[in-house]
C-alpha cells in the first residue's frame, strides 16, 4: 500500500501523512434520501489504518457544510468510532456481523456501520464489484477491530515522527504551546497546591518510575504530616497500592480527598485513622473527615452502560417523536437522566459538607479510578470557578481523569475485547456538566459544542488522552513500540502523543471559536458604563425576587426529604440515595436542605458556588449530543443556534467598540480608530459569528439548524430509505449494537 492522503482540507501536520490505504472500492451508493435513491452519493469507499473514507464528486443536496475537522473529511469516520459492521446480502436474505478475522461467504451488497457517535451510516455496492465489496467490509471490521494497544493508530502515527533530542514533535513541543498544566511534573502540582491555598499538603514523588502503584501517576499530592516512608508502609493495604490523592482545597482549609478501598479488613480502623488524622492536621480549624463510600451511593458501571446502550436506542433507532407519550416514557424507562441526576446530587451533597459544614471528604471507591473521577470533577466544577474557563476545564480533566489513572483504554473498549468493560463515564460527566450549563449559561467560557467535540475525541486514536488506561501504560506501551521499531527517542526514553487539547490539530482558530461562550462572565469581566470601561460585578439589581417566594416543594431540590449528610461519627458513610428519585414529599427542613434554600435565595454569584437544580423537570436530554444525526429532530434555522448566532455577533461588536474605546482613551487619532497596526485582525475575534456592517443582511444563515455545528445530511441513516429496514436487524437483539450475533443472522 501507498501512503495517501483523503479528506484534508489543506496541508496539516497530522495523521494524513501516514493514513495508508488498506482497500478500496468503486461505484459505491452512500445512502442519504429518504424515501428513494434520488438524494444518494455515488463515490469510492476506502478503508485506511486509520478511517473509513467515502469519496465523492457529488453535491450534497443542501448547502456544503461549513465546519471541517482537519483530521477528518466531510464523510469520513474514524476506525476507533465503528462499533458494529453489519454486511447484508439481498438477493440471498442473509446479514451478517463482521468480526476481525472473520471469513464471509457470500458477497455482500449493502454495508452498514453503527457508530460510538450514534451515526448509522449505509453503503450499497449494487454496482461495485462483489470481491472488492467483500475485501473492503472485511478490511474495515478487522482494523476497527485491533487486537493489541500497539496496532492503534496513534503508534503508527507518532513512530513515523522526527524526534530530536529536544523532544519535538512534528517540529512542535508536545504540549508546549498549551496555557494549561498537564501534571507530569512536580512544578505543576506545587502550582496548584499554591493557587487553591493548600499549604499543609506538599507534592510526594514516591512512585517516579512507577515503582509504588503502576496506575497513580508518578507525582501527587499528600499531607505534609504524611512522610514517604509512612506512605510506603501503607500502600500495600489499598486495592492497587492507590493511596489517597488530594484533589482541591476550599479557602476556608477543608479538603477533597480521593483513595481506593483499603483491602485488608484487619488494618482498615487504623489505617482510617491515621488518613484522617492527617487530614485533619491539614486543616486549619482541625476539622472532621468524613468520607463517602461512592460504590454504595451511586449505580455501578454496568448499570451507566446499560443506560446508555437504551438511550442510543431510543434516540437512533426507534422512531423519533418526541411529543410522542411512548418516546418520553421510553426515555425515562432508560434511567439515563436519573443517573445524571444521582452523580450531580451526590456531588451537591459533598458541596455541602465542604462549604456548610468546614469539614474535609474523602471519595472512596473500590478501585478509586471510575466514579470517583466523575463525582470529584463536578465538586470543583460547582465550587471553584477556575474550572468552569476552558483552560482550568481541560486542567481539571488532565488531572481527575487522565493522570488519575481513569481506564480509558477499556471503558472506551477501543480493542473491543471485554463488552463488560465498556462503559461511558466521561460522557455522563460531560452530560452532568452541559446540564449546569444549561442552567447557568453565563458561568462557563466554554459551549456545548466543545463538549461534544471533546466527547467525539475519545474517538480520534492520535491523541494519549484518551487511549490508555494510565499514564504508566502510555509509558510502557510506547517504549516497547519504539524498540521494536528501532526509533530513537533520545533522552524522552519514550514516544510522546499530543494531547486532545492542542486543537490547532483538528480545528483551525475561526473553528476553534465556536468553543467560546459569547454569555461568559469570567473574573474581571469588563463592561462600558456611561463611556467607561469597569469591571462587571452582580448587584442586587440584577436579581428578581419571585425566588424568595419559593413553594417548598422546591426545598427539596437536592435533598430526599432527609438530611442524608448528617453524619453521627468521623467516617461515617454517606447515606445510600433512595431509588426514587422523583419522589418530593413535604418534611420537616434538615440543615442540609436550609442550606440549599438559602443558597437559592440569593442572587446568583457566577465566580461563586454553583448548584444545580434537580427536579426532573429542571434536567433536560442533551439534544445536541444525543439527537444531532436524526433528521427528524433537526430544526432548520433554529434550536440554540439561533441565539448563540445573535450573541455571538452582539459579543463581537462590544470587542471591536472597547477597542476603538482603548484606543481613543490613548489619544489615537480619529482616523486610525478603524485601522490600525496594532489591531488585531477581523478574523482573530474570539467569536465565530462577526457582527455584519450595516449593509449586510443579518438574517440567519442557511446553513444554521438545530445540529450546528454537526451535519445530520449525509451522516445518518434514515429508517425509511430503500433497502433493508433496520428493524431486521434488531429483531429479536436485546441490546442495540451487541457483540453477539443477530437473532436471525444467516451464514
Amino acid at each position: 500500500a501507498s501512503d495517501w492522503n483523503v479528506g484534508s482540507l489543506e496541508p496539516i501536520r497530522g495523521p494524513e501523512r501516514r493514513n495508508i490505504v488498506v482497500n478500496e472500492v468503486s461505484f459505491v451508493r452512500k445512502c442519504i434520501g429518504a424515501d428513494s435513491s434520488h438524494g444518494d452519493l455515488w463515490g469510492k469507499l476506502i478503508c485506511t489504518n486509520f478511517k473509513v473514507s467515502f469519496i465523492t464528486h457529488d453535491a450534497l443536496p443542501m448547502q456544503r457544510f461549513q465546519v471541517a475537522n482537519r483530521l477528518l473529511g466531510e464523510h469520513d469516520v474514524p476506525l476507533a468510532c465503528v462499533e458494529q459492521v453489519v454486511t447484508v446480502n439481498d438477493a440471498k436474505g442473509k446479514q451478517k456481523v463482521l468480526c476481525s478475522n472473520q471469513k464471509l461467504k457470500f458477497n455482500p451488497t449493502e454495508l452498514i456501520l453503527y457508530c460510538k457517535d450514534f451515526r448509522i451510516i449505509r453503503f450499497r455496492f449494487d454496482e461495485a464489484g462483489p470481491q472488492s465489496a467483500k475485501k473492503v467490509c472485511l478490511a474495515i471490521a478487522h482494523y476497527s477491530q485491533p487486537a493489541d494497544p500497539q496496532l492503534l493508530f496513534g503508534f503508527e502515527y507518532i513512530g513515523k515522527q522526527y524526534y530530536g533530542s529536544l523532544g519535538r514533535f512534528n517540529g512542535v513541543d508536545p504540549g508546549g504551546g498549551l496555557q494549561m498544566p498537564l501534571f507530569d511534573r512536580p512544578s505543576e502540582w506545587d502550582r496548584e497546591i499554591k493557587r487553591t491555598g493548600a499549604a499543609e499538603w506538599r507534592v510526594c514523588s514516591i512512585n517516579e518510575g512507577y515503582v509504588v502503584s503502576p496506575s497513580l501517576p508518578e507525582y501527587f499530592v499528600v499531607p505534609v504530616s504524611l512522610a514517604d516512608q509512612d506512605l510506603k508502609q501503607y500502600l500495600c493495604f489499598f486495592t492497587a497500592h492507590r493511596i489517597p490523592l488530594w484533589c482541591w482545597n476550599h479557602p476556608n482549609g477543608s479538603a477533597l480527598v480521593r483513595m481506593a478501598s483499603i483491602s485488608d479488613p484487619l488494618q482498615q480502623r487504623k489505617l482510617d485513622q491515621r488518613i484522617c488524622s492527617a487530614i485533619t492536621k491539614s486543616h486549619p480549624q482541625r476539622s472532621d473527615v468524613l468520607k463517602s463510600d461512592l460504590d454504595k451511593n451511586l449505580p455501578n458501571i454496568q448499570d451507566i452502560q446499560a443506560a446508555f446502550v437504551k438511550v442510543r436506542q431510543i434516540c437512533v433507532i426507534e422512531p423519533f417523536e418526541e411529543s410522542e407519550e411512548k418516546w418520553l416514557s421510553s426515555m425515562e424507562s432508560s434511567r439515563w437522566l436519573e443517573y445524571v441526576r444521582a452523580f450531580l446530587k451526590h456531588s451537591a451533597e459533598v458541596v455541602y459538607l465542604l462549604e456548610g459544614k468546614h469539614v474535609s471528604v474523602i471519595l472512596q471507591e473500590e478501585e478509586d479510578r471510575d466514579l470517583s473521577c466523575v463525582v470529584s470533577s463536578l465538586v470543583q466544577l460547582m465550587l471553584d470557578p477556575h474550572f468552569r474557563s476552558l483552560t482550568g476545564f481541560q486542567s481539571l480533566v488532565q488531572k481527575e481523569w487522565v493522570m488519575a489513572g481513569h481506564r480509558f483504554l477499556d471503558r472506551c473498549n477501543h480493542l473491543k475485547k471485554n463488552d463488560k468493560e465498556e462503559s461511558p463515564l466521561f460522557q455522563l460527566f460531560l452530560d452532568c456538566v452541559w446540564q449546569i450549563i444549561n442552567q447557568y449559561p453565563a458561568a462557563f467560557e466554554f459551549t456545548e459544542t466543545y463538549l461534544t467535540v471533546l466527547s467525539d475525541s475519545m474517538w480520534i486514536p492520535v491523541f494519549s488522552t484518551f487511549l490508555f488506561n494510565c499514564p504508566q501504560q502510555r509509558t510502557e506501551n510506547s517504549m516497547d513500540f519504539a524498540k521494536s521499531k528501532c526509533i530513537p527517542v533520545g533522552e524522552e526514553k519514550a514516544l510522546r502523543f499530543p494531547p486532545v487539547w492542542d486543537w490547532s490539530q483538528q480545528f483551525t482558530p475561526k473553528d476553534q471559536a465556536l468553543f467560546n461562550n459569547p454569555m461568559y462572565v469570567g473574573k474581571g469581566a469588563t463592561c462600558v458604563q456611561n463611556g467607561a470601561v469597569k469591571s462587571f460585578r452582580r448587584t442586587k439589581k440584577n436579581y428578581s425576587s419571585t425566588l424568595r417566594g419559593m413553594p417548598s416543594s422546591l426545598r427539596n431540590i437536592l435533598m430526599d426529604g432527609h438530611d442524608s449528610l448528617t453524619l453521627t461519627r468521623r467516617n461515617s458513610l454517606v447515606s445510600r440515595l433512595k431509588p426514587d428519585f422523583s419522589q418530593i414529599r413535604e418534611v420537616v427542613e434538615s440543615p442540609t436542605e436550609r442550606f440549599f434554600r438559602d443558597w437559592v435565595s440569593r442572587p446568583a454569584d457566577l465566580q461563586g458556588m454553583l448548584i444545580p437544580q434537580l427536579l426532573p423537570s429542571h434536567l433536560a436530554l442533551w439534544r445536541l449530543y444525543f439527537l444531532r444525526w436524526v433528521p427528524e429532530a433537526s430544526i432548520p434555522k433554529g434550536g440554540p443556534v439561533t441565539a448563540y448566532h445573535k450573541l455571538s455577533q452582539l459579543a463581537d461588536e462590544v470587542e471591536k467598540l472597547q477597542s476603538q474605546l482603548r484606543q481613543y482613551k490613548g489619544a489615537t487619532p480619529a482616523s486610525t480608530l478603524t485601522s490600525t497596526p496594532s489591531a488585531p485582525p477581523s478574523d482573530h475575534s474570539r467569536m465565530y459569528f462577526k457582527a455584519g456592517s450595516t449593509h449586510e443582511p443579518s438574517s440567519t444563515p442557511e446553513y444554521l439548524s438545530s445540529s450546528f455545528p454537526f451535519s445530520p445530511v449525509g451522516n445518518m441513516c434514515r429508517r425509511s430509505i430503500l433497502g433493508t429496514p433496520l428493524s431486521k436487524f434488531l429483531n429479536g437483539a436485546k441490546i442495540w449494537l451487541s457483540t453477539e450475533t443477530l437473532a436471525n443472522e444467516a451464514l
